[in-house]
């Protein structure tokens, strides 16, 4: 990955972490390493740990960040989430996705999608 790109991917994670924490999400960790992947975010709301991807583009011109959720990545996705909740004894927790398109300097487009696996 190059250096730009790792740069978007912090800039649109910071901006995933203040939007969900502007709606009321507490944020608990970020960028956690399992022997199954990353979890980008760990929030908390009410009851429910939720466990965040965020995929950041500088345009969707050609297809929306979204799209870059694969199968492939969805199974990483659940195997690191039901790793992380089996050791640290979470019952109720789910998946979710954050989409951020813009770059430094501009106003970001962001969309949520809860339960997204």
């Amino acid at each position: 990955m190059t250096k730009y790109k790792k740069e978007i991917g912090a800039w649109g994670e910071g901006i995933a972490t203040d939007w969900l924490a502007e709606r009321g999400y507490q944020i608990i960790a970020h960028n956690i390493r399992t022997p199954y992947g990353e979890i980008d975010i760990i929030a908390q709301q009410g009851d429910v740990t939720i466990f965040v991807e965020v995929k950041t583009l500088t345009s969707s011109a050609n297809f929306f960040p979204e799209t870059n959720i694969t199968p492939v990545k969805q199974q990483h996705m659940l195997n690191t989430a039901q790793h992380y909740a089996a050791e640290h004894e979470i019952d109720h927790w789910q998946i979710d996705a954050v989409s951020v398109e813009g770059k430094p300097g501009s106003k970001p487009i962001i969309t949520h999608f809860e339960n997204a696996i």
